[in-house]
């Protein structure tokens, strides 16, 4: 038989304290329910020589050659409180590989049994967590949001033990690696300068190999690592995702989005809207994602201080410089990205107010986030009228003197009005994982053994930025009794 993964593992030979061995516990009856073939053929493996195996090497009741399964430590902030010992307590990297672009990625089994670092847990998954993982990760994949991915997902054949009894599943994830903020902090809540000495060229040699040799290259990671986060959360505030549990062991300092636990798209727009169950002060609403995120990348400063300069002053002198640019750095990022979701080619004085204005209408209106930008690039050519577009608002006043002056502003721009409204296309999806499809697709596989509505959901998905009448179905958003109103984190 072919080997179906060829593994070039640099995080199992880092030195001894980066993680712990760890091997996944067998299940009883593993069932492959969703494989994505597409991702594995990018990542260079030989899809039929994994789909004939599947359901063993996706639950990790057996492992390929050279796999060497570990668990990562890390520390992190949870709610803005310090936890010095976090680590993967349910998931377990098995290898890395180097895909056609010659990029390397972390292949994980997350649910696949304890670890050292599970705390008494079972380090098992629910069926339903796995499932919201694996839509929401390919969801924003096809959005354009740099995010971890969705390999493969397993029934187990057995139950774990939450609240309730729910069945338990495996989510094979794909990242460019899943070091974080929190991996660092670790080494420096141990006092172990070295570790964060090594865990700093590892990130730069792995991820940004063209600050090896700078004498400031500790302080130039924490530079590009800000900016890539800065684009990153306006990335995602333009689509109206909303993270849930923006920890610093949730920032991968890769720049991508990682863990998917009780996040959530917006429906009516709200920028204090919370969805996270856990998050009972509403940290990490939809409005509070920017500042969050510098919060975090402030931890990511304070544990590398002593790489930085060993003298202090010096070093917290830079690196407050580069956490006190951040701002800037998010507002060019969103404006920029929300300026092109109402049609604007450049981005002039006034088009800020422009664009709160709008979202202002939005949410004194009532109106779905998603529908009403769709609309306003259909209403950009003619494709809707007006009036459909101020239907979508409860109170369509504001937004009727809004429209007024997008027009005037869309003037002074060079585009006709077809490549006005396919720009726009291009960046306000259609459909988008709406909270209310994701509970139906996890209420029928785990109370009827039913994915075809999963299935149907992800191909749905695939493509968010074009009109097929296919999927007209899912771009409706929720009615009053379908409504989600709490997500959970799944753990």
């Amino acid at each position: 038989m072919p080997q179906p993964i060829r593994f070039d593992n640099s995080y199992a030979r880092l030195p001894e304290g980066f993680f712990a061995a760890a091997r996944p516990t067998p299940v009883s009856e593993p069932w492959l329910f969703a494989f994505n073939r597409p991702l594995a053929e990018d990542l260079g493996l030989d899809a039929e020589a994994l789909l004939a195996d599947g359901a063993a090497l996706f639950s990790g009741n057996s492992l390929p050659d050279g796999a060497e399964p570990l668990a990562m430590a890390y520390a992190g902030h949870q709610f803005g409180q310090f936890v010095p010992l976090l680590g993967d307590g349910r998931a377990i990297l098995i290898g890395e590989v180097v895909g056609r672009n010659g990029e390397r990625r972390d292949i994980q089994l997350k649910g696949a049994g304890a670890t050292p670092y599970s705390r008494r847990g079972d380090g098992r998954a629910a069926l339903g967590p796995v499932m919201r993982e694996y839509i929401v990760s390919e969801a924003m994949h096809a959005l354009g949001v740099p995010t971890t991915r969705a390999l493969a997902a397993v029934v187990t054949g057995e139950p774990v033990y939450r609240e309730t009894v729910q069945p338990g599943a495996v989510l094979t994830r794909v990242a460019a690696s899943h070091v974080r903020v929190g991996t660092f902090q670790v080494f420096a809540a141990r006092g172990d300068v070295e570790g964060l000495r090594a865990l700093t060229a590892h990130v730069i040699a792995r991820h940004y190999p063209e600050l090896a040799g700078r004498d400031d290259a500790a302080l130039a990671l924490l530079s590009v690592v800000a900016g890539r986060q800065a684009a990153l959360v306006a990335r995602w505030m333009q689509v109206g995702f909303i993270h849930g549990v923006m920890n610093t062991d949730n920032m991968a300092v890769s720049g991508e989005t990682i863990d998917f636990g009780p996040c959530a798209f917006l429906d009516a727009y709200d920028p204090a809207k919370v969805f996270s169950s856990i998050d009972r002060g509403g940290r990490y609403a939809y409005r509070n994602q920017a500042a969050i995120a510098q919060w975090n990348l402030a931890r990511l400063a304070e544990a590398l201080l002593p790489v930085i300069s060993e003298d202090q002053e010096a070093a917290v002198a830079a690196a407050k410089e580069v956490i006190a640019g951040y701002g800037a750095r998010f507002q060019a990022a969103w404006l920029d990205g929300m300026a092109r979701k109402i049609g604007l080619e450049t981005v002039e004085d006034g088009d800020l107010e422009l664009v709160q204005d709008f979202l202002a209408a939005l949410h004194a209106g009532a109106a779905d986030f998603t529908l009403a930008f769709r609309a306003l690039s259909d209403l950009a050519d003619g494709s809707v009228s007006q009036e459909a577009v101020l239907a979508l608002f409860t109170d369509p006043a504001p937004a009727a003197q809004w429209l007024l002056r997008w027009r005037a502003r869309c003037t002074r721009d060079r585009l006709d009005d077809t490549q006005r409204a396919g720009a726009m296309r291009s960046v306000n999806p259609a459909v988008i994982a709406r909270n209310h499809r994701i509970a139906e697709a996890i209420a029928a596989a785990t109370e009827d053994g039913n994915f075809g509505p999963f299935h149907a959901l992800n191909e749905a998905l695939a493509a968010p930025y074009d009109d097929d009448p296919r999927f007209n179905a899912f771009r409706a958003p929720p009615t009053p009794e379908e409504v989600v109103t709490r997500t959970f984190c799944g753990t």
